[in-house]
């Protein structure tokens, strides 16, 4: 008896199977390398680890060569990630909400969360830090129809008075303003320029994500005109946060 392939199955019919096994693949490979990062995971109430799988589920260990003789990244980074919060359940359910319970500002929970970056400063393509000083930058104005922040009042979130902004840093490869650099009089603290409103008729700043007072607290970058990403994170996390913590008035429903 004689078999014929083309007789039997149809080009409609093997593309439809290629199809399915193509798509069968994809999604077996996605879901292998979706667990480079986030793994193992944590039960809801015990606070036990899930199994991981065997190696069928998680992808082989991966290594990025990085730019600039930094050290290279290997993937997945499991057991790297865990990280200690000041926080805790604001009841003994799965699913409840995790509350701070020192400063709620720097406590990593919320939208004062943050992630542990590389402790490295932004790079443009030619290797120099990104976010720095505009006076290191000449290439780089305030164009004289904008206001220039440089010496206004900061005023916080309850109206009070900050300090004084001292410089401006900005983006050299994308020629954007990023922070402000506040003097609060005790030190110096970056503001997210995003989280900032420039009044010229007033000639102030306001800074209405956190108090006057807790400007002073805010991270700092440990290396004089640069910002590292780690850093980044800390300073986004802590003004972030004050949209929700900086006022009792912020944590309550609207209705």
């Amino acid at each position: 008896m004689e078999t014929h392939f083309v007789g039997v199955y149809d080009v409609a019919f093997v593309a439809l199977i290629a199809f399915f096994g193509f798509f069968l693949g994809l999604v077996f490979y996605l879901r292998r390398e979706d667990r480079r990062e986030g793994y193992p995971l944590e039960h809801e109430l015990s606070g036990r680890s899930e199994t991981l799988g065997g190696p069928l589920l998680h992808a082989e260990p991966k290594t990025f060569k990085m730019p600039f003789d930094r050290p290279d990244m290997t993937t997945p980074t499991i057991g790297k990630e865990a990280t200690d919060i000041a926080a805790r359940r604001s009841f003994r359910s799965a699913g409840a909400p995790y509350v701070p319970t020192g400063n709620p500002l720097k406590d990593g929970i919320g939208p004062a969360s943050y992630a542990n970056r590389s402790d490295h400063p932004d790079l443009d393509g030619e290797g120099r830090p990104r976010i720095v000083p505009i006076d290191t930058v000449p290439y780089i104005t305030v164009h004289k129809k904008d206001a220039d922040p440089r010496g206004m009042e900061v005023v916080g979130a309850d109206g009070k008075v900050a300090g004084t902004v001292s410089d401006i840093w900005v983006d050299r490869a994308e020629h954007q303003v990023r922070y402000l650099e506040v003097d609060t009089g005790s030190t110096k603290v970056l503001a997210p320029m995003a989280m900032s409103t420039i009044q010229r008729r007033k000639n102030r700043v306001t800074i209405d994500a956190i108090n006057a007072a807790d400007f002073a607290d805010a991270p700092t970058p440990k290396t004089l005109g640069q910002i590292t990403f780690y850093e980044e994170e800390r300073v986004i996390g802590y003004f972030g946060g004050g949209y929700l913590y900086a006022n009792r008035d912020r944590q309550e429903p609207l209705i």
